[in-house]
């Protein structure tokens, strides 16, 4: 008996990682890269819209604004509707907006697409991970966002010389090529957003593709997961919103996020604006592809272990320092390869942190809380994509590494001060409470 359940247990999470995991990474690098691709417009399309350092900050973080407001609102439809049309809408609205902005033609132009496309885009992300919930259980759940999150290194990798390279080579119908570089970017959310119809499952009872015995196991097995959930967290929205340790989220994640996104969107111009001359667009592309590619292995080490020792905590205060060191680092550097160096450094210590933190965020949320909670910490923390940029916009290049680094030093200090009950992260807890014949939750007796 023991060992068919191991069977069942190891085809059914086989199934589900392979059939949900490699599709939503490949969503996700889209979004990413239609989110960030502002930073490598700016390497001609500031010139030729006569848009100032101040302007531009302000493009790169007026996504954010749209984001916020609609983040909980999206989540809550997504929970209500079922992830198959919700992700499919999201997807073709914002492939919409992304190709409209390709005929821009003035800053105002600009501010209202990319508040737009954040009204579009919000709720995708924290859509995804509440999705990932409906699958996975506390054991699997830092591999899965894990890979999730390579969308970040990998939309950077291949971002940085794809969008380099319209931008340099392409210019059909006399249209610049950064106009070409949104078009085209633009297009395949179009066709994704159309195929996330057909193929996107919304619940384990749904899936064709498991069979009856893998089905029951995983509705068991997620089952008893969120009775413990229920039993350690809040299970009203109005007890979550309460909760000190969400806000204590938020505002670690604001942090993260200011950094994240100041750096993502202003690489491009920090790297031009030391090298020389001469140095081309696609140059500049190749120089900023280098912090992207340590992510990868940044995001797999600290999101498996964290899933493997259970201390998710550890993990992220130990990439906070690393990227405090980076950023501070990159504030004493005067050329272009130390600059890189001492960002690629930094970006290790970011990508790691994205690579556990989302499985850490949904151990403080019960099924019930789990929509909104997510996307209220989310939607909170994207504020900080606001802000980040805004500070590299506003001051010089040593000044806002220096200040980035001081808010991660805050966002260290608050997770220190987070509590949680982590024994839910450990498989074989969960395993024993559903074993334990005293156990309320073998009863059936918590509700």
């Amino acid at each position: 008996m023991v060992d068919t359940n191991q069977s069942i247990e190891k085809s059914t999470i086989s199934k589900t990682m392979k059939r949900i995991l490699p599709f939503v990474l490949l969503l996700y690098v889209i979004a990413y890269l239609d989110r960030v691709n502002l930073g490598y417009a700016a390497l001609e399309m500031n010139a030729d819209l006569a848009l100032t350092a101040e302007v531009f900050g302000l493009l790169s973080g007026i996504f954010f604004v749209g984001y916020f407001f609609f983040e909980i609102p999206s989540n809550m439809i997504m929970s209500k509707v079922g992830a198959r049309i919700w992700i499919a809408r999201i997807m073709i609205s914002w492939g919409v907006v992304v190709i409209f902005t390709g005929f821009a033609q003035s800053a105002m132009h600009l501010y209202i697409l990319r508040f737009l496309l954040g009204v579009a885009e919000a709720g995708f992300f924290p859509g995804i991970i509440l999705y990932l919930t409906y699958w996975f259980r506390a054991s699997e759940r830092g591999k899965a966002t894990a890979v999730l999150v390579l969308a970040l290194p990998i939309g950077g990798i291949i971002g940085a010389p794809l969008s380099t390279f319209i931008i340099d080579n392409i210019s059909w119908a006399g249209m610049e090529g950064w106009r070409w570089m949104f078009i085209l970017e633009g297009t395949p959310a179009l066709i994704l957003g159309v195929v996330v119809v057909f193929y996107l499952t919304n619940r384990p009872a749904d899936a064709k593709w498991l069979t009856n015995d893998e089905r029951n196991w995983l509705e068991s097995e997620l089952a008893a997961e969120r009775k413990i959930t229920s039993s350690i967290n809040k299970v009203s929205k109005l007890g979550m919103i309460k909760d000190l340790r969400v806000w204590k989220l938020s505002l670690l994640y604001f942090t993260g996020y200011c950094a994240v996104y100041g750096l993502s969107f202003w690489l491009p111009t920090i790297i031009k604006s030391l090298s020389v001359s001469t140095t081309t667009n696609m140059e500049i592309g190749w120089l900023a592809m280098i912090p992207a590619l340590v992510g990868i292995p940044a995001i797999i080490f600290f999101g498996w272990n964290a899933d493997r020792t259970g201390a998710h905590k550890a993990h992220l205060l130990c990439c906070f320092l690393v990227a405090i060191v980076g950023f501070i680092g990159c504030g004493f550097s005067e050329s272009v390869v130390m600059v890189v160096l001492m960002l690629t450094i930094t970006s290790f210590g970011l990508y790691g942190f994205t690579g556990c933190f989302f499985a850490y965020l949904t151990f403080f949320f019960s099924e019930s809380t789990a929509p909104v909670g997510i996307a209220l910490v989310n939607s909170f923390a994207a504020l900080g994509g606001f802000v980040g940029p805004m500070i590299l916009g506003l001051v010089n290049l040593q000044q806002g590494m220096f200040i980035l680094s001081f808010l991660l030093v805050i966002g260290s200090i608050t997770l220190m001060s987070l509590k949680l009950e982590e024994n839910i992260a450990k498989k074989e807890d969960v395993q024993a409470v559903q074993l334990d014949p005293a156990n309320p939750i073998y009863k059936g007796e918590l509700k």
